[in-house]
């Protein structure tokens, strides 16, 4: 008996033994089960631009939107020097989806410019956001009253990798400044908010900011000392609009800013949201329809969002070819594809 009592304990332990195996092995397969689920969570990396910028603002409201509204998606806004930088990030992989101005973005495709001899034909457009306004801003007390007047000052004309300095490089040239070869200006390369430091400070004759209207440096530099927007002379427009098209003329309206009593003449260009080639139709057709779907949501983040319309979605696109995932939901709502 005690013999038949001891092998049915033995044939007890090992059946208890085998039951916790089966269920250790349940929980493990339920764990590789669940592997599929965690692998379609798609992390994307948004590079943005300065923290006092729009891209940086409205990039970190469309990251929280896509997370809300877009399945499967985690995505993070990165602070960067803006456009150039973006685009160095996106051919290195080291960025998903990034903010640009427009001729920056068709520099990076063709291989000119800052890319020389390394075209990005990766380089995809997801949709035109809102136009980038060139502001130009000195102290009120200045004797500045042209952008040829600023010869010889001292300057900020962008953060070095911003495309904000390569249209202060642009249109300063056709008033005969060159502050990198002539070096007939002293130019300090810095982002928005440390050129409104610079400012408060006396330490600058000016800055050069292109950004969507208003632009929070501004507003902040407006609100603690006086200073006036720099108009473009009409000869001026036409000549930057002819001989650089992806510029256009506008006008910044008179209070936009604390002391703007007047509307100021100056040009704009458009903004783009671009991504690689490589990322997911179905990932970018998502993305694209949540921008539009939800764009309430982007101007709450934004004012400047207000301009992220279908009339805007596909304007200034440099030759730089539409993402099929965007092109499809553009086609969607009745846009032709270029």
């Amino acid at each position: 008996m005690r013999k038949k009592g001891f092998l049915w304990l033995v044939i007890t332990v090992f059946a208890a033994i085998a039951l916790a195996a089966g269920c250790g092995g349940g929980d493990k397969a339920g764990q590789q089960q669940g592997k599929p689920a965690a692998q379609t969570q798609k992390d994307l990396n948004v590079a943005t631009g300065t923290t006092s910028g729009v891209y940086y603002v409205l990039g970190n409201g469309m990251a929280q939107m896509w997370n809300a509204k877009v399945p499967g998606v985690r995505a993070t806004a990165q602070a960067t020097e803006a456009s150039v930088q973006n685009m160095n990030l996106l051919q290195k992989k080291e960025a998903d989806i990034g903010f640009t101005m427009n001729q920056v973005a068709g520099n990076a495709y063709e291989g000119k410019d800052k890319f020389q001899g390394r075209p990005n034909k990766d380089l995809r457009v997801m949709t035109g956001l809102y136009p980038n306004v060139v502001q130009i801003v000195v102290p009120a007390k200045s004797d500045v009253k042209s952008v040829k007047d600023l010869a010889g000052k001292r300057f900020v004309p962008g953060a070095a990798g911003s495309g904000t300095e390569v249209s202060c490089r642009e249109i300063f040239a056709l008033y005969g400044i060159d502050y990198m070869g002539k070096k007939n200006m002293k130019a300090d390369f810095v982002g928005f908010t440390e050129a409104v430091e610079l400012l408060k400070n006396g330490q600058s004759d000016g800055a050069f900011i292109s950004a969507g209207v208003p632009n929070s440096a501004i507003m902040d530099l407006s609100n603690s000392t006086s200073v006036r927007l720099l108009p473009l002379e009409k000869d001026m427009v036409d000549k930057i609009c002819k001989e650089m098209p992806w510029y256009y003329p506008t006008v910044i309206k008179a209070n936009t800013y604390k002391g703007q009593t007047e509307d100021v003449l100056t040009v704009a260009q458009a903004n783009l949201l671009v991504t690689r080639a490589d990322l997911p139709e179905d990932l970018i057709y998502q993305l694209t329809k949540a921008i539009f779907e939800n764009q309430k949501d982007l101007v709450n983040a934004h004012s400047a969002a207000k301009d992220i319309t279908k009339e805007n979605a596909l304007k200034g696109l440099m030759g730089v070819p539409v993402h099929p995932g965007a092109a499809k939901y553009f086609k969607e709502i009745g846009l032709t594809v270029p």
